[in-house]
This record gives structure tokens, sequence and C-alpha cells, in this order.
């Protein structure tokens, strides 16, 4: 999918922009696509864990090419560049500046897998740079981020696909099918719980000085000025509010995006009570919560999110999952496995639904990976766009305010994007970005 289907401007915004945001390139410069037999050419924004695997997902099939790789870390760029080279015999450009990434022209889509708190202004360049997007979640660190984040996407017109990979799992398709088809009676309520050591956060360490090879002040980018510790760099950064939301954003992002998808539902959570605390008793570093209980009142259901980091167990057997309790029946999934567990009639003697299991499935990476691929080529919306990604960011960001101010209930009042209710929380809907460091502004 080469780019002489494009007639690339010169003087592109992301080229002569700097760090300020990119002037406005108009959606219908893109609007020409090759056939859809072309290959497609992706750039790998982040490239350590996560973006590693999603990358291989992608070259996993035959109609995509690597062209290029970024990231702040130099050993780590070198070393999957040369795996990339060594097995799949691709040789993609390397930079540690995302923004002269972008100035290559043969890129059709960039995978963001940094951060959580660049995903907002690295999808924003993305996206006037004419390139499609494969975003992991969160959609973005903060409310204002996410909402920039959909109104970009419209207003450039691109491909966005967002890394909640639960909505291309076999077993939470079915188990939504299963509750939406009626046969199973009212949906009562959807309980939902992530229990997972890693979210106790790390023991402590020392700063020190920032690694060779390491650009830190490119790392933290918008994010406020901080002395280099390994804590809040790779794996562990997500216990930081600077940068991400713990447990809560990492995993309930996926599993109350299924209490949404059930119902589907886009909308914004206008009352949330949370209760959040440090219960472990175990002192390590980090700024987020190991102990979270939150509702969530819908219009004819209610979903209760169920967190208790340092411990793996819990409903069912499972360290995580999403239990769907309908009139005659509940349905536990998780992304191996769905079961039907049907209630009693007593008085016909007699189960009110029919008993199933069904195990065994995989997870959904390159599923998801797949239908991004073939809406870059038919331009169809994916199965998981912004709209999608902020419902189910926002309600994971507004329990995580309501547990940083100390509110017990807040209310959400999403045409004006603000808490009706609280003041402090509302300090925390828009980031304030470190210079020079700006903002988007999508007009």
């Amino acid at each position: 999918m080469h780019l002489n289907r494009r007639k690339f401007i010169k003087k592109s915004a992301v080229a002569s922009a700097g760090i300020g945001l990119a002037t406005v390139i108009p959606s219908e410069v893109w609007a020409s696509r090759v056939a859809p037999g072309d290959k497609i050419n992706v750039a790998l924004l982040g490239c350590r864990n996560f973006g590693n695997k999603i990358l291989r997902d992608h070259l996993g099939f035959e109609d995509t090419n690597c062209v290029a790789m970024c990231d702040v870390d130099s050993g780590i760029l070198n070393e999957r560049a040369a795996a990339i080279r060594k097995d799949y015999n691709q040789s993609p450009r390397l930079y540690s500046d995302f923004r002269k990434m972008l100035e290559q022209k043969d890129i059709d889509a960039v995978i963001i897998s940094t951060p959580d708190h660049w995903h907002c202004i690295q999808m924003v360049y993305c996206l006037q740079a004419g390139k499609d997007v494969y975003v992991e979640k969160p959609l973005a660190n903060t409310i204002a981020e996410c909402n920039i984040m959909v109104k970009a996407a419209r207003r450039y017109n691109r491909v966005v696909q967002v890394g909640q990979q639960q909505r291309s799992n076999r077993a939470f398709r079915e188990s939504i099918r299963l509750v939406g088809d009626g046969s199973l009676g009212k949906l009562r309520k959807v309980n939902i719980w992530g229990n997972f050591n890693y979210g106790l956060g790390t023991p402590f360490r020392d700063d020190e000085p920032v690694p060779e090879g390491v650009d830190y002040d490119m790392w933290l980018g918008p994010a406020p000025e901080r002395p280099f510790n390994r804590n809040r760099f790779h794996g562990s950064w997500r216990h930081y509010w600077d940068y991400g939301g713990g447990l809560m954003s990492d995993w309930g992002v996926h599993l109350i995006d299924m209490g949404l998808w059930v119902r589907e539902l886009t909308d914004a959570p206008e009352k949330v009570m949370t209760y959040a605390a440090n219960n472990s008793g175990q002192q390590r570093q980090r700024e987020t919560f190991d102990t979270m209980t939150v509702l969530y009142a819908k219009k004819d259901y209610v979903i209760q999110w169920d967190m208790t980091a340092g411990v793996e167990t819990g409903p069912w057997g499972k360290p995580y999952g999403v239990a769907f309790i309908c009139d005659k029946a509940t349905v536990v999934t998780d992304r191996h496995s769905y079961q039907v567990i049907p209630e009693w009639d007593n008085s016909n003697r007699s189960h009110k639904a029919n008993a199933k299991h069904v195990a065994g499935m995989r997870e959904a990476h390159q599923s998801h990976v797949r239908n991004f691929l073939d809406c870059i080529k038919s331009r169809e919306t994916p199965v998981c766009p912004p709209e999608t990604a902020r419902a189910a960011a926002i309600h994971v960001h507004v329990p995580n305010i309501a547990a940083r101010v100390g509110e017990l209930l807040l209310v959400w009042d999403d045409k004006n994007s603000r808490f009706t209710n609280s003041q402090k929380a509302n300090e925390l809907v828009t980031p304030v970005y470190r210079a020079p460091w700006k903002l988007p502004e999508i007009v």
C-alpha cells in the first residue's frame, strides 16, 4: 500500500509545526485509497512489550509490512528491530522521535503502544498526518483527552481501532449474544471483578541517573517533570496518575466495557459510587489504589466493579471475569470460556434455562488486528472505535477521580464535561501539559 496514491504535502503539519499542535490538513486530501489487495504499511510507536506483540499480530497477516519503529529507549528499539528483521525479513526505519517518523511517506497506519499519557497527542498527530491508528487502551489518561480523540477521529475521517480486544473475543461475543436475545430473561446486574498481584505496585527504589540510550525527557513528554525512577518507567508506570490509572484503567477498562456492550451503551456514566483504599497493608511505591468497589446505576440494571490487588482468586474460581445476572440464568465469562448457570424453578421442578459450558477459546488480539486491517481497506468502522472506547475509559476515570479527591458519589454532566457536585473532581478532568507540549485543539 504505497504512498503514490497520496500527494503528501511537502510542508506537512508534522514537519513544520514542531512541538505545537500540527496545522489542520483537510481530510479530503487523504480520501483516496488503493485497491484492497495491496500491502498495508504499518509503523510501531512504543516497542517494548505489548507494542511488540501487537506489531507481530499485524505481521502475522500477509498483507502487512512494518516500515518504521519508534521508541525513546534505543536499546529496546534496536533489539526489537533486530528481531523483526530476523523473524519477518523486514527492515523498518528506526526513530526516537515520533514526529520525525510521521514524515515517512509510505506509512499507512500507526500502532500506538506508549504509556496512557501519550495517547491523545500522538493519535492526533498521526491523524493529522493522514495515518490510520491502532491505539492501545485505555483511550487516554484523562476525560478531556478522550473527548479530543473522538473529535479528532471524526474531523480527519481516519480508521481508529482501540485495543479493547474483548470486543473481538468469541467467549464474550457469544455470552453477550445470549444475554441480548432475551432467552435468559431480563438482565438485572453485571458483576465484574479483577484481582491481580501486580496491582499492588512495586517495592520502593531510589531515584537514579537516566540510563544510557534513554531519552527520558521525551518519555515524560507532556507529563510533569520528575526525577528518573525505574518504578515510574518501563512496565510499572501505570501505578502513577501522571501516566496511568492503575489496575482500574488497565484491566477495568476491558471488563467494564463488557457491562456496557451488553446493552450497546456508549454514554458516559451519570452517577458513580466509589469505595477505594490501599487495604493490603503492603508498603509499595505507587499512587493508585489496591482495593476498589464501584457501582454504576444504569436505566434498568446495575454494573458493579470489584478489584482486590494482591490476590488472584475471585468469584467462580476466576481471578477476573464478568457475570451477567439475568432472571433465568447467570452467564459467567472470561477470555477463554463461558458458562450458563440456570436458576431452579421450584414450581416446575426444572431449570429455567439450559445449562451450557464452552471452553477453549483463545485471546482475540489477532482477530482484533484483522478487523482493523480489513477496515483500513473497506473504510468501515472497526469493532472498537473511539466513541466506544471513550465510554469505557470515562467509566474508569470517574471512580479513579472520586478516589483521588475522596468523594463517595460523583455526578457527571457529560454535555458540559464537568462534575456537578465536586470542584476538586473537576480539576482532574483536563490535564495540564508540560511546556512546550500543548493539549490538542480540534476545530
